[in-house]
């Protein structure tokens, strides 16, 4: 059995790491790590739990962790991971860390869109993007491997294909996107109170988001260019989901059937990622739950430019579902370990 570490266990992706976990055959949680709740019963955060963990929340003693566990996820607010990191945790245990501290190349990027001092530079270079239909080869050596975020996630898996064969204009580029209310996480905010939320939509991060940086960078090493992208996210009134359209030139004229077999020739062999079929558009609910991300796009030959349109279960694909591909990858299990979560209906 693999034993597994969860820092930041309380939060609704360490929540929804639990849950994962409960069912995979392979793994035994040993630490319930949550700095806000030391010493109470697990199933008295979440109530779900209960009669079926019986375990205390822990610290989040990183240190201490890496002697127990074979892998640990940091399912914590940006800065965490990177001030407690250091070559001795890598020895002892792998890492697969949930906040944005190893995804960006760049630490000047990083410290520039987080607004914080990055503690441990040293192991940027080494973190592998554990975007597995990717970069599934590096995950599988990997020590720390960054999770990707759930806008990123999405939006780079919606357009990668094409990127990657130079079939868009990255130049122009557009991503507009929505997530359902846990992707804001557990804590209390005004901005995320029912009364706010309820009936109502709204743009957010406008021109600063910091996933921006993220799915920038990926989509420029898929397509080897060095473009800026435009990204908007939106808050919706759901609890999970992220739904991404993306707009962008046409490089040359292509047929549905030249995209499609685009498409088919990176994801046909993705257990996770689903292609639709022609005329059928992502929903958020038929993801829900589940570790899919559903594709599609559509050819506006008025205007010249294909719109692409992704949509994923933020907590599972986004967060804590891509984490645990993620060790299954690592720990050379099959992918689908834990994660035949057939999508929630309704």
């Amino acid at each position: 059995m693999i034993k597994v570490g969860i820092i930041g266990a309380t939060g609704y992706a360490g929540g929804e790491l639990v849950r994962i976990l409960q069912a995979h055959k392979e793994a035994e949680i040993v630490w319930y790590g949550s700095r806000s709740y030391i010493d109470k019963k697990y199933a008295d955060v979440y109530q779900n739990m209960f009669e079926i963990i019986e375990n205390r929340c822990l610290d989040d003693n990183m240190e201490a962790l890496a002697d127990k566990a074979d892998v640990i996820f940091t399912a914590t607010p940006q800065g965490f991971c990177a001030s407690v990191m250091n070559e001795r945790i890598l020895s002892e245990t792998k890492v697969i860390d949930l906040s944005a501290d190893y995804r960006i190349k760049d630490v000047s990027v990083y410290e520039k869109w987080y607004g914080i001092e990055h503690k441990s530079p040293q192991f940027i270079k080494e973190a592998v993007y554990g975007l597995c239909e990717v970069n599934r080869e590096a995950v599988k050596t990997a020590r720390l491997v960054a999770n990707p975020g759930c806008y990123t996630t999405c939006s780079i898996l919606t357009a990668y294909p094409l990127a990657k064969e130079g079939i868009i204009d990255m130049d122009t580029l557009i991503v507009d996107a929505k997530s359902g209310t846990s992707g804001a996480g557990r804590g209390a905010k005004v901005s995320n109170l029912f009364c706010e939320v309820n009936e109502n939509i709204k743009a957010y991060g406008v021109g600063s988001h910091r996933h921006t940086p993220e799915i920038e960078e990926q989509l420029n090493l898929a397509s080897g260019g060095n473009a800026a992208i435009s990204f908007t996210p939106h808050l919706v009134p759901m609890n999970r989901g992220i739904l991404a359209t993306e707009y962008a030139s046409l490089k040359k004229e292509v047929t549905y059937t030249d995209v499609k077999a685009i498409y088919d020739q990176y994801y046909k062999d993705e257990i996770f990622v689903r292609v639709l079929e022609e005329g059928i558009c992502p929903e958020t609910k038929w993801v829900e739950g589940s570790n899919y991300a559903d594709i599609n796009f559509k050819i506006d030959h008025r205007t010249n430019r294909i719109i692409m349109m992704g949509a994923i279960d933020n907590l599972v694909k986004g967060a804590a579902g891509q984490a645990v591909q993620n060790m299954n990858i690592m720990f050379g299990l099959n992918e689908r370990e834990g994660l035949d979560l057939i999508p929630m209906f309704p």
